[in-house]
């Protein structure tokens, strides 16, 4: 990672914790707009736990549980990718060697249809700020590889920069949901 890049984040995260102080209510207001995600019917959704002061998905979550969707949580597996086990609303958690609560490893190993994904900054084309380990980039060149997924950022408005730099192997999102709304971005291309 470029000396820039590396500020960038820095800035970012900054940024994202004022934001995170200002909008206490954000999972609420994430949790509103449920029915405008055009998510199919029945979909497996991944969604995460949220730490610090990422958006926080879980209201969202119930929601769309609340709509007839399963549910699972993210697990590093051992090639760097994530692998996701089935959650509801009261499961327990085991905390991971990074301070991440992660779902039980026993829980079962579902392929999920949408995935909400945590991020630093996005810009107006669908590229998202991560934070550098790849996780969710080697994730969904995996799970694209095998089907179509829906990738929808959960951010905060104020996350929304004017362009990113991009690389090779960043995938973009389809959508970003924060607490003003959906915001959907042009079809990746080929």
């Amino acid at each position: 990672m470029g000396p820039a890049k590396k500020e960038l984040r820095e800035r970012a995260r900054a940024a994202r914790a004022a934001l995170f102080r200002a909008h206490p209510d954000v999972a609420q207001a994430l949790a509103r707009f449920a029915g405008d995600l055009s998510i199919p019917e029945n979909a497996v959704i991944a969604g995460y736990w949220p730490v610090r002061d990422e958006a926080d998905p879980r209201a969202l979550m119930a929601a769309l549980a609340g709509r007839g969707h399963r549910l699972c949580l993210p697990r590093i597996g051992t090639d760097g990718a994530l692998v996701f086990h089935a959650w509801r609303q009261g499961d327990g958690m085991q905390r991971n060697a990074f301070g991440i609560d992660e779902p039980a490893a026993h829980a079962p190993i579902l392929a999920p249809d949408v995935l909400l994904v945590p991020l630093l900054a996005f810009d107006a084309s669908g590229h998202r700020l991560g934070y550098g380990s790849g996780y969710y980039d080697r994730t969904l060149d995996e799970l694209r590889g095998r089907k179509s997924i829906l990738a929808i950022g959960i951010a905060f408005a104020g996350q929304e920069v004017r362009e990113l730099p991009r690389e090779p192997h960043d995938h973009r999102l389809d959508a970003v949901v924060t607490e003003r709304g959906v915001r959907r971005f042009p079809p990746r291309p080929g």
